[in-house]
């Protein structure tokens, strides 16, 4: 039987159950929503955890025509009072602000009433509505109203668009006899980005008005739900805001509906026929913690078993700082220290734990101010996950999983060789020893290195893992060595050395082989290292070459330590 295809970038609950694609069930979370919600609820998770997909099943649910046959067979069919009750009953504001990312603040203003504008066009009914007044009817064209050369856009007076989506609740109330829900996804894009490009006090002071329209003084309000990665203080936007509910990454309620739990990422391999690699998931991809459950990361785990559909054989890589920059970890390792911030971001990389206090309100412009917001802004965010809380705010965090770790280690190593492109002079003496063959100089050189970034330890990366990391380093280093001819992993002899170098000005060659070992056991790794040149050939290749001298290094490293050892071979 043929398999459901798996929805890799969709974001529509419709378009993923009329076109049969794989559907995590969380309809439940309309069940828990109904019985326990607030005026405003606001959920806050990081990006790429579902957050669009579940205001699109609430969306395709509540709302008016709804078709009833998308839920046959999901959780919340079940629930047939509530069904008969909810289903298809309410008008629905659905609007995503995650396209608001404007460079200043009039572009950002013109694809804020894009947004809306073309939310408002879905109800173009109203204008044939015999039970709305012609001034009403003026209030709707007054939203909907475009440019007329012919550019498109939206042409909203601030006093239009503040008052838009309340005035459309107004309307739509009118017309169906029905409170409004409000549902808007995403809602704190547009402030990121205005922090970023430097118009923040401008969007701030436009969303709260829209904000306190439609949330605070709005009486066709039934409900309102609300997006965003980070929870902004309320005296920001949320000023005065009642029954105004909270659900973030610590909250208990809600906490299975956004991330995939271990069962659903176990019967979505089964169903794929995929068990084997679920080790290689679940330490990929799992690890987050939302409020008392346990959650893997959907987007890794959809774009993952879709790839190992076609090919069963593809390793596991990061697929979520591909959907985003990685500026937070970038601020972070600026900011911090060579004390207390750098020995706990290289406790946490090594698999770890640190416990901060978690600031969980906070304002846009206030982000990176100290590095106590910066540690609140990682775990909301999802590059850091809780493993359990302490006492009043503080928390026990920890990096979630492989791929997390991976993009905190090949940040520091952007930064590393950012740092290296400065210091020319380092680079040109560890290079010479290198070619000159003086081992010391060169463990002397490597030591100094070591020393000003990052270590990885013992209990989370495999050994493998470990040598990739200092390789890294190597390379990074003669990277910026002109006139070598350098090969990383270069087929050699009768298996693969680690770095392969041949000098163009003179007949000299060199072969680098890293492990990693414990301190006590640096000379050993060297002489294993030395002897895997020698067993394997590694130096044939650069005879063919005409290198008449050829050093051949063993190097063994373990956190700051190093240990380099040479044989020459003539």
């Amino acid at each position: 039987m043929e398999k459901k295809a798996l929805p890799v970038g969709i974001e529509s609950f419709e378009e993923i159950r009329r076109d049969n694609y794989y559907y995590v069930d969380k309809t439940g979370m309309i069940r828990d929503l109904l019985r326990r919600r607030g005026k405003v609820n606001l959920f806050t998770r990081p990006r790429r955890f579902g957050k669009s997909l579940n205001m699109s099943m609430l969306k395709t649910f509540f709302e008016t025509g709804c078709e009833k046959g998308l839920f046959d067979g999901l959780e919340i069919s079940k629930e047939e009072g509530l069904c008969s009750q909810y289903m298809g009953r309410y008008p629905v504001i659905s609007l995503s602000l995650k396209g608001v990312n404007g460079s200043d603040y009039a572009t950002a203003r013109s694809l804020l009433c894009s947004a809306v504008g073309n939310e408002a066009l879905r109800f173009q009914f109203l204008l044939e509505d015999d039970s709305l007044t012609e001034p009403e009817k003026q209030l709707y064209m007054q939203i909907i109203r475009v440019d007329p050369s012919g550019a498109g856009r939206f042409l909203m007076s601030d006093s239009v668009l503040m008052e838009s989506l309340k005035t459309l609740s107004a309307l739509l109330e009118k017309h169906f006899g029905q409170k409004v829900i409000v549902l808007i996804d995403e809602y704190d894009v547009p402030l990121s980005k205005a922090d970023e490009q430097g118009y923040y006090e401008e969007m701030t002071l436009l969303i709260r008005n829209m904000f306190e329209q439609v949330l605070k003084t709005n009486d066709s309000l039934f409900f309102a739900v609300l997006t965003g990665c980070l929870r902004v203080a309320k005296e920001s936007i949320f000023t005065g805001l009642n029954n105004f509910k909270i659900l973030s990454v610590t909250t208990v309620r809600f906490d299975e509906y956004f991330g995939f739990l271990d069962k659903e990422v176990q019967e979505m391999l089964q169903y794929y026929g995929l068990e084997d690699k679920y080790d290689a998931v679940r330490d990929w991809y799992d690890g987050y913690r939302f409020g008392g459950v346990d959650v893997y990361c959907p987007w890794d785990v959809i774009s993952y078993c879709d790839e190992l559909t076609d090919d069963p054989d593809i390793q596991p890589k990061d697929y979520w700082s591909n959907t985003s920059g990685n500026y937070i970890i970038q601020q972070f390792i600026e900011k911090m220290d060579d004390g207390l911030a750098k020995g706990e971001l290289e406790e946490l990389i090594s698999g770890g734990t640190v416990t901060k206090e978690i600031h969980e309100e906070l304002t846009y412009n206030r982000l990176y101010e100290s590095m106590d917001h910066i540690w609140s802004i990682l775990l909301m965010t999802g590059y850091l996950t809780y493993r359990e809380k302490e006492e009043g705010n503080a928390y026990c965090l920890a990096i979630p999983n492989m791929e997390i770790r991976n993009i905190f280690v090949n940040q520091i190593m952007a930064m590393f060789k950012s740092d290296i492109a400065g210091d020319g002079e380092r680079v040109g003496a560890f290079c010479d020893a290198l070619e000159s063959g003086n081992a010391a100089e060169v463990e002397k050189l490597l030591a100094e290195y070591l020393n000003k970034t990052v270590s990885v330890r013992d209990t989370f990366a495999r050994k493998p893992v470990k040598e990739n990391f200092y390789h890294g380093l190597l390379l990074g280093i003669l990277g910026y060595k002109n006139g070598w001819y350098i090969k990383s992993n270069k087929e050699a002899g009768d298996g693969y050395s680690d770095i392969f170098i041949r000098t163009e000005e003179k007949d000299t060659g060199m072969i680098v082989e890293v492990k990693y070992a414990e301190a006590a056991q640096l000379d050993a790794a060297c002489r294993k290292a030395l002897k895997q040149i020698g067993d394997r050939g590694y130096a044939r290749a650069l005879k063919d070459d005409g290198c008449r001298t050829i050093y051949k290094y063993g190097i063994a490293c373990c956190r700051k330590w190093c240990r380099v050892l040479m044989e020459r071979e003539e």
